[in-house]
């Protein structure tokens, strides 16, 4: 997911290093705010900067395949993911954004607190949850997939995510304003849908023209 501004992501990470006081989360949700910066780190330094494919390209318009193999290839291309990731500038990567096939996402986010949430997901299921827990939140979103485009959509304030972490073992993952969207902005993604799809129709040829008459920050794979 595209932060917006560049700016943006460095805004919203030195908001969440500052941030000193934060709610605990249940038992049963991964922890996710802990040594973020050593462990993004880690990944990215390991990792292989990919460029993003974008809207188009048949990869991004399908279902992924589900990781069953939860080996060193896997490991691998998550730290790839972080290295892109942070290269494009982003605060969430799905496996298919960089041309591979896998249901995985990865993520450097921070929920509206200033919390930041450093994590993997493979096989992401959104879990519904009762109306009563969420409210519409129709703030902007941006895609590392559609570059330079960006159009408010409505999508719930909190979101839980359920998968597999990168040794395929069980996790739940919870969020809350911005990083909810990422979460849900990314289980999309595997699933074959861009935000853009979610659009009205005016509002995605809005953001197609964003797209084409601007040019991305980012090294980009295009489409033939």
């Amino acid at each position: 997911m595209d932060p917006g501004d560049p700016g943006v992501r460095k805004a919203y990470l030195g908001m969440a290093q500052q941030q000193q006081t934060r709610s605990e989360p249940a038992d049963d949700f991964v922890v996710d705010s802990e040594d973020c910066e050593e462990r993004e780190q880690a990944h990215r330094e390991r990792g292989t900067v990919r460029p993003i494919t974008v809207v188009g390209n048949p990869v991004l318009h399908r279902e992924c395949r589900d990781v069953t193999e939860f080996d060193d290839s896997l490991a691998r291309l998550v730290d790839d993911m972080f290295a892109s990731q942070r290269a494009a500038e982003g605060v969430g990567l799905a496996a298919n954004q960089i041309g591979v096939d896998l249901k995985v996402f990865v993520y450097d986010c921070p929920d509206d607190e200033g919390v930041r949430h450093v994590g993997v997901v493979c096989n992401p299921v959104v879990e519904e949850l009762p109306a009563a827990e969420r409210v519409l939140d129709d703030s902007g979103e941006g895609c590392l997939s559609v570059p330079t485009a960006y159009a408010a959509l409505a999508r719930p304030d909190v979101a839980v995510v359920r998968g597999q972490d990168v040794d395929g073992k069980p996790v739940r993952v919870r969020g809350t304003g911005y990083f909810a969207r990422c979460l849900q902005h990314e289980t999309d993604h595997l699933y074959g849908y861009l935000y853009i799809d979610r659009l009205a129709k005016r509002e995605r040829k809005d953001a197609l023209r964003q797209m084409a008459e601007n040019t991305p920050r980012y090294e980009t794979v295009p489409n033939d």
